[in-house]
């Protein structure tokens, strides 16, 4: 996969998409965007929502687009497509052209994930190790 520089802004990442990936990343988009609780950025070169924490990601790649969820592998009851991916309990839904998710099935998820982060804290912050007091080397 190339690199490329990454959008300006959430809206520069779709425009600068065509075809069926625009498509996909646009349904996606507005069915994750009618839960309210998150905030939409470009991080790491693809759309990141946030919710005390990163929660889910929209990433159009050239032959798929990955709808992937920080503790996804706890959303895989509700969703069977999701396949694990990662650290974070981090798990991806995988689509190619001709493929598809329900916008109803797409807003259950992005709220699910949303509420996990309520519950469970920022999946980055839980993620890391505790610090041991004791063990720290002075320099």
């Amino acid at each position: 996969m190339k690199k490329m520089t990454p959008a300006a802004s959430p809206e520069a990442y779709v425009v600068a998409l065509s075809g069926w990936r625009r498509e996909c990343v646009e349904s996606l988009r507005a069915a994750v965007r009618a839960v309210s609780a998150l905030e939409e950025v470009v991080k790491w070169g693809h759309l990141v929502y946030l919710a005390n924490g990163p929660a889910l990601l929209i990433r159009a790649e050239e032959e798929r687009v990955l709808f992937g969820f920080w503790r996804g592998q706890r959303l895989s009851d509700i969703e069977p497509r999701l396949k694990k991916a990662g650290k974070y309990e981090m798990a991806t839904l995988e689509l190619r052209e001709g493929m598809s998710i329900k916008p109803s099935m797409a807003r259950r998820l992005a709220r699910e994930a949303v509420a996990l982060n309520q519950t469970l804290g920022n999946p980055v912050h839980a993620a890391k190790p505790a610090s041991k007091k004791g063990n720290r080397r002075q320099v």
